[in-house]
């Protein structure tokens, strides 16, 4: 894997000289001009090494080092002094402040690559073999068309298994511009997810996606959506969506993503991050004939390799006006339904007033017993 490097100078020559010759060595770079932004951005980004000068408007580079060395997570990284200060008290005063190495400019390019590659040795060498940390389980929840019910059900399946199995559970509504959560459950903040949409896909990581969560009283955390179709980039949506859902990944054991539909950036690479993907219907004919589509999609590309893939027949309207499931299933190619959701429009309408998932304002209703029954079902499914 690329190491990262963090350099930090208030010399943009410096930074824009230091930066290319390291690339050209095959390191990834991330800069910083101030001691404030270098600490903002060792915590973000948990570079492999750090490049400090110590010279700088705000923070000298001992006072950047010291903070560096409280936080837990950067206290063994090593730091490279890299400065024009070559007095012995000087290199004293780094050495004590923490750093590893200390190198006073100008110097050789050979020199510089040397000394980052004694500190980057000795720090793999410090370091046990760790072990992969395994992916969660990625359960995805799509219809071939909007309105089917998918936020719902994402929503209140995350709920309903998080208390079945007393583990974290992370549900996400991977559809920007369309977020619906934070106003049924009376969240102010809506920016979860556009707030990581705003980074490039390489600064998109599992601490970064951590702090944009928000906690909920009913043991789910969210990463919620804003409503604003017009704050979304779609010209790399695909891509980053992809990043956000490995590095969610990281941070719990069953992750949920309400996706919606098809269409949507990247799709194909969203479902085979799913190892499970409930697809949603509805007992009306067009809908039927739709479904059947992307679920002969879904089983012939990636996305249906290896992964289960249930259909959830979702009833809304009367049944006088529908089809049974029978007739659902033989219209599928004998697809058998996982799961029936049956109507519960009061329940719906206190979900706003209670801003709880419908599955906790009346734990014992019919719609609660069978979402109940899915996440258990999904529980035996999990290899």
């Amino acid at each position: 894997m690329t190491e990262k490097i963090l350099i930090v100078d208030d010399d943009v020559e410096t930074l824009r000289l230091v930066g290319l010759m390291l690339q050209r060595q095959g390191y990834q770079i991330v800069a910083a001009n101030n001691g404030a932004q270098a600490i903002s951005m060792a915590r973000a980004e948990t570079p492999d090494l750090i490049i400090l000068d110590v010279m700088m408007p705000d923070m000298d580079g001992y006072q950047v080092t010291t903070e560096l060395r409280k936080d837990p997570q950067l206290a063994d990284t090593p730091i490279l002094m890299f400065t024009a200060k070559s007095q012995v008290d000087d290199k004293v005063a780094g050495y004590d402040a923490g750093v590893d190495d200390y190198l006073t400019k100008p110097v050789h390019p050979a020199e510089l690559i040397a000394h980052l590659k004694a500190l980057l040795s000795r720090t793999r060498a410090r370091q046990p073999a760790k072990k992969p940390t395994p992916a969660a389980y990625t359960v995805g929840v799509v219809g071939c068309k909007g309105g089917l019910g998918s936020s719902t059900l994402s929503i209140n399946l995350a709920a309903s298994y998080a208390k079945l199995t007393k583990t974290d559970v992370i549900a996400i509504e991977i559809k920007p511009g369309q977020g619906t959560w934070a106003s049924e459950l009376g969240f102010t903040t809506t920016e979860g997810l556009n707030n990581l949409l705003n980074l490039k896909p390489d600064q998109i990581t599992p601490a970064a996606v951590e702090k944009q969560l928000t906690n909920t009283p009913f043991g789910v955390r969210l990463l919620l959506t804003s409503n604003r179709s017009l704050d979304t980039d779609y010209a790399t949506l695909g891509e980053k969506l992809h990043a956000v859902i490995q590095a969610a990944s990281q941070l719990s054991n069953f992750v949920i993503l309400d996706i919606g539909s098809p269409f949507i950036p990247g799709f194909d690479k969203i479902c085979s991050l799913c190892k499970n993907i409930l697809v949603i219907t509805e007992p009306q004919q067009s809908t039927i004939k739709r479904t059947r589509i992307l679920y002969d999609e879904l089983r012939s590309v990636g996305a249906g390799m290896g992964r289960v893939i249930n259909l959830i027949l979702y009833n809304r309207v009367r049944s006088d006006v529908q089809l049974t499931s029978t007739q659902v299933s033989e219209m599928l190619g004998g697809t058998p339904i996982t799961m029936m959701i049956p109507p519960a429009p009061e329940l719906a309408y206190q979900v706003s007033l209670n801003n709880l998932p419908l599955i906790n304002i009346q734990t014992d209703s019919l719609v609660a017993q069978q979402i109940t029954q899915l996440a258990r079902i999904i529980q035996t499914q999990i290899a």
